[in-house]
């Protein structure tokens, strides 16, 4: 009988045992995240973001693409008739320059992104394809005067002359609903082979621009920019404007009071940075075509966020780079737009800014 209730006796403590266990295992998983020794609840570590492997050197957005093809500036035509352009929404910066007169021409680099069409495409300047080589860019235009062609076989620039492939339907293709000459367009996804029997280089490794991160990016300094406006000539078609959305934290683009957009779609072109640089400019022949100083730095206003800040602008190893007491000042990732303005009248003369 004894013997018996032994049994029982280590049987109970045996079930007390377990149910005292059971509950202790309950209350751990009803209260994961509460500490062993001092009961204070702790949340687990976030979960950090997915890095990138490579990054855009001419906008600075990451990407897990390979980034080595060579970038392709393009002499895109900015007369009345030549509007709307094709293919300015993928360039990753547009540099806007007088030609003659107070007509601008651009000068378009892609890298990040590669149009199907772009144009229409007009002839070469000199400080137009002293740009794109600085760059490392194949310079891709249609015609030139002779000095200028000279020029660019002299000093070895990479190019791609439309007027040599004149409507070859491969590289360059003339369309029939706008006159000559603005109505040569380049079929960007022959670059690369009629590049490559050329010779020339189709990868590059690029040193990226200076850009800011994201918290930076959110804390841009200045004076307020909601509306800019850059004036080449007293007339409405020479005036450049540029408005802030906010939501989206970019500038679109304006020519003659008119939205800059693309031909077919009419996507709006809007940009992350406006860069306005002050350069010399000199008048060097009859038929007005221009010299302009592009090495030496000067006045500058960069334009980002809703904001503006006057700072200065140095040629960098080729490059034109915002500075501010001898440092560069980053870009918000994304596209640029840099237009380049006389010394004579001056950066404060020629752009006016208000907000809206």
């Amino acid at each position: 009988m004894k013997q018996h209730w032994r049994i029982w006796t280590v049987v109970l403590l045996v079930l007390l045992t377990l149910t005292a266990c059971s509950e202790n295992e309950e209350t751990k998983e009803a209260e994961p995240n509460k500490t062993k020794d001092s009961g204070v609840t702790t949340k687990e570590p976030p979960e950090e973001e997915a890095g990138y492997d490579n990054v855009y050197p001419f906008t600075g957005i990451g990407t897990n693409e390979t980034v080595n093809n060579r970038a392709v500036g393009v002499m895109i035509n900015n007369h009345t008739k030549a509007r709307p352009q094709s293919g300015l929404s993928k360039a990753d910066i547009v540099f806007e320059i007088l030609a003659e007169g107070k007509i601008t021409r651009f000068l378009a680099l892609f890298q990040s992104q590669e149009p199907e069409v772009v144009g229409p495409v007009r002839s070469a300047r000199e400080y137009y394809f002293n740009l794109a080589d600085s760059y490392d860019a194949l310079y891709v235009y249609h015609g030139a005067a002779g000095f200028i062609d000279n020029m660019i076989q002299k000093r070895g620039i990479e190019h791609l002359n439309g007027a040599i492939y004149d409507n070859d339907q491969h590289l360059f293709k003339r369309e029939s609903f706008r006159k000559a000459p603005h109505n040569s367009y380049l079929l960007f996804n022959a670059v690369d082979d009629v590049a490559a029997s050329k010779g020339y280089a189709t990868e590059h490794d690029y040193e990226p621009l200076p850009f800011l991160d994201e918290a930076a990016s959110g804390e841009i300094p200045g004076d307020q920019a909601d509306h800019v406006e850059i004036v080449y000539s007293n007339t409405p078609m020479e005036i450049v404007e540029f408005d802030y959305q906010s939501e989206e934290g970019t500038y679109t683009r304006f020519n003659d009071r008119e939205q800059t957009v693309e031909l077919n779609d009419e996507t709006p072109i809007s940009v992350e940075n406006v860069f306005i640089v002050e350069a010399p400019h000199q008048i060097i022949d009859d038929a007005g075509r221009r010299a302009i100083d592009l090495d030496s730095g000067g006045n500058a206003f960069l334009i980002q966020k809703g904001k503006i800040q006057r700072i200065q602008w140095e040629n960098r190893s080729g490059r034109l780079i915002p500075v501010k007491d001898g440092n560069p000042v980053g870009f918000v990732p994304g596209q640029t737009w840099v237009n380049v303005v006389p010394a004579n009248p001056g950066i404060e003369q020629s752009v006016h800014i208000s907000n809206e």
